[in-house]
């Protein structure tokens, strides 16, 4: 199926050990029209299936002590080595403020490193309003956004639906000016 400009393919990678991070996958794939949002669980999928998409979405959690999901760990080294050039990219993460509140979405902020030096687009930056911790590898440098959407389903999992509505409506107005 083709979509236009105004409505592209969109690959959302994501890896999720609890399910959590899956589940906001598929409510963020809802938020889009029907057929939009291809979904690949990368612990099935090789992760060189996103140069096939213009536009990306990547999903990830931060473990622990800021580590990286296990998925994504696995598949760490063939970031760097994907041809995304040029190709627009947002992302999100789940973490959790309290019980790790020195590395809240610390993998979400290593992940958008690893896709910065691929040069591409990044847009989907978040607000960081409404959360308590201590420190964050996902803030911008001037410490007032996230570099994604971030979701905590620990301490905040009331507050998900709404971002994650909030947040599609910021992607979609994002692509459609960065794709005119």
């Amino acid at each position: 199926m083709a979509t236009s400009s105004a409505h592209p393919k969109i690959g959302l990678f994501y890896g999720s050990t609890t399910c959590f991070t899956e589940i906001a996958a598929e409510k963020i794939q809802q938020q889009f029209p029907e057929g939009q949002v291809e979904l690949f669980n990368i612990k099935d999928v090789p992760l060189s299936e996103a140069e096939k998409f213009e536009v990306l979405i990547f999903g990830l959690s931060t473990w622990d002590f800021g580590e990286i999901q296990e998925d994504w760990e696995s598949h760490w080294d063939e970031i760097g080595q994907l041809q995304l050039e040029g190709k627009v990219v947002a992302l999100f993460g789940m973490g959790d403020q309290v019980g790790y509140t020195d590395w809240f979405q610390d993998a979400l902020g290593m992940l958008h490193d690893e896709l910065a030096a691929c040069r591409t687009i990044r847009i989907g930056f978040w607000p960081n309003q409404g959360y308590e911790f201590a420190a964050s590898k996902a803030l911008t440098p001037d410490g007032e956004f996230f570099v994604g959407l971030a979701l905590d389903e620990d301490t905040q999992y009331e507050f998900s639906d709404e971002r994650i509505k909030q947040w599609v409506a910021q992607l979609q107005l994002e692509l459609a000016d960065v794709l005119s």
